[in-house]
């Protein structure tokens, strides 16, 4: 049987894309994270000389024409661009075809923060400058926040559910997590999921820096996100997309998928508190956590890894910590915890995307990434975060946690394969 005794439909991940500050594929981005190579560094997507932070993980060599047309790619913001890619990544690691016979049985639910930011700014400035007249006629279809999904579905020809959450920097978590409550309730085979940004723009970084959210250590890039640390400052802004192929077990074992693990459990909760700080001592963090582990069947023993939201805020990751601790109890002190954001920035829409992905392959792959930087631990920051280096160990389930502006908090659980 491939449903669980409730009823619902087993759900299972068949394939990964990724583009990101430390790699443009799947490969590069997973290499990028056992060897700890950091992707933030001066701003070069726009002149950042007048700004309080002038660095972040902007994605490098980046070319959408190896997933669309030139014009296809000039009509698209760069977030929709790094969604597509990641899609068609995806959907080829999977060896997943879409096709007349299928179409309407595969989604896609792509998240993201904010959207086509750049565009929006770059037509303001059309407007003032040149009149109303002189705006594209593609503003509007660029820019909104669902076009990442859209677009995708266009793109690739999936005809089945189609959504965007838009839950702030948990978002990419938030579509993972309701693609699998669609296949796990039979409205889909298989849908296309996880989360991109692309909010490395004047404005959203004036806006960030103005809120005292990002570092400021602009003289040293690859030490500036530094997670866990006593010597944090802020979070780094990063772009990129990680997108999630995920199968009803039934339908990925009949055409022969290669399965890298099963998605078991997603939790969310509102911290109901502040606009933008976590709730003290992380009691919605925590539920979120503790409900995910309870969808999935877990024990607080069982989970072996925890991805770990991790932005290198003085209030996130103490508050992380305490949340961890809150719904783990003693376990807490013997699984690993990683920031991968330490090598990547903060994705904010995206970033529950990459991170499910890495999270995905730690369990595939028997292997943590580190959290780079963490040279003086904060007290209050105990737990073992993998410093440095990425670690072999088993990893039986995992947790990857994202949390957002307006108190949301998510937690996806994942596991190995059992048939």
């Amino acid at each position: 049987m491939t449903t669980l005794d409730s009823g619902l439909k087993r759900v299972v991940v068949t394939g990964l894309g990724a583009i990101t500050p430390i790699g443009n594929t799947l490969a590069e981005y997973w290499d990028g994270l056992m060897s700890g190579r950091n992707g933030i560094g001066p701003i070069t997507l726009f002149d950042a000389s007048r700004h309080d932070c002038r660095i972040a993980g902007e994605v490098k060599n980046f070319d959408p024409q190896l997933y669309m047309d030139r014009k296809e790619a000039k009509r698209m913001d760069r977030f929709a661009q790094f969604a597509v890619s990641a899609s068609k990544q995806a959907l080829a690691d999977a060896n997943f075809v879409i096709n007349d016979l299928n179409a309407e049985q595969v989604g896609t639910l792509i998240g993201t923060g904010i959207g086509g930011l750049k565009v929006m700014e770059d037509q303001q400035e059309v407007f003032l400058a040149r009149g109303p007249d002189r705006c594209s006629p593609f503003t509007v279809p660029m820019m909104i926040a669902n076009m990442a999904a859209g677009l995708t579905a266009i793109q690739v020809g999936a005809k089945g559910p189609n959504n965007c959450t838009v839950t702030a920097c948990a978002a990419g978590s938030n579509a993972i997590g309701d693609a699998f409550r669609i296949l796990q309730r039979g409205f889909a085979q298989a849908m296309i999921c996880g989360g991109t940004e692309a909010a490395v723009t004047p404005l959203s970084v004036a806006g960030f820096a103005s809120a005292k959210a990002l570092s400021t250590r602009n003289d040293d890039p690859l030490h500036a996100c530094r997670p866990f640390d006593k010597d944090r400052d802020g979070f780094v802004m990063g772009e990129g997309a990680g997108i999630l192929i995920l199968e009803e077990l039934e339908h990925a074992l009949s055409r022969g998928a290669r399965i890298y693990a099963e998605i078991v459990g997603y939790g969310m909760t509102c911290d109901a508190y502040h606009i933008t700080s976590p709730v003290p001592g992380g009691a919605g963090a925590a539920r979120a956590m503790q409900l995910a582990m309870k969808d999935a069947g877990l024990r607080p023993e069982e989970i072996h890894y925890i991805n770990a939201h991790g932005t290198s805020t003085p209030a996130n990751d103490s508050t992380e910590t305490a949340a961890i601790k809150t719904a783990l109890g003693d376990q807490a002190y013997k699984l690993t915890v990683s920031s991968t954001k330490s090598m990547t920035g903060h994705l904010l829409g995206g970033s529950g995307g990459i991170e499910a992905v890495a999270t995905v392959m730690a369990v595939a792959n028997n292997r943590v990434p580190p959290t780079i930087n963490l040279e003086n631990p904060d007290p209050a920051c105990d737990l073992d975060y993998v410093a440095n280096e990425s670690r072999s160990q088993t990893v039986d389930a995992a947790l990857s946690n994202s949390f957002g502006f307006g108190g949301h908090n998510v937690t996806l659980a994942f596991r190995k394969y059992q048939g």
